[in-house]
């Protein structure tokens, strides 16, 4: 992910085993275009980055795996730390729940729409996703059988007005 931030916000990332890690912006310095950067967060052996996030304190962090577990927890949840560390446990990754696909800042106003690989789509309320702890599980959003895993999730935000009459328009 790339974004642009303001000052005084903060950076959050997740990784594919289940680490995450919430820093300041200051922590990044200016660059030129072709400097390779400073590192965000450090990952165990076989491990990836899977998301980035602008923290709001006013969201929740949804994070999803590819067995179709997910669950929300508080952005205050993860404590605030210096980049370029391990993280803390953002989801405990276990067999039935596999490794992380995605994750997503999101609000009580938001729908989210989770994809398997076999084109299954689910779309669903953020708020009827449980927000529980950070180093859970996870609850099941949606079934997947045999080989089939999630391919994908994303947020859907909430419009103002009816988007029906915007879609029935000629104009």
């Amino acid at each position: 992910s790339a974004v642009l931030i303001d000052k005084g916000r903060e950076i959050f990332l997740a990784t594919e085993r289940g680490k995450a890690i919430r820093f300041d912006e200051k922590e990044i310095r200016q660059m030129g275009r072709v400097a390779r950067g400073v590192r965000g967060i450090k990952f165990s052996t076989g491990d990836k980055l899977i998301g980035m996030e602008v923290s709001d304190p006013n969201s929740t962090v949804l994070t999803v795996t590819v067995n179709g577990f997910g669950k929300r927890s508080d952005v205050s949840k993860y404590r605030l730390q210096k980049r370029s560390g391990y993280g803390t446990i953002n989801l405990r990754i276990v067999e039935k729940n596999g490794p992380v696909i995605g994750v997503l800042q999101v609000t009580d106003d938001d729908e989210v729409m989770v994809i398997t690989q076999a084109g299954k789509a689910i779309r669903m309320p953020a708020k009827g996703i449980s927000k529980i702890g950070r180093a859970t599980q996870g609850v099941k959003l949606i079934s997947v059988a045999g080989e089939e895993r999630l391919a994908g999730v994303e947020r859907i935000v909430a419009l103002d007005g009816d988007d029906e009459d915007d879609a029935d328009s000629d104009g």
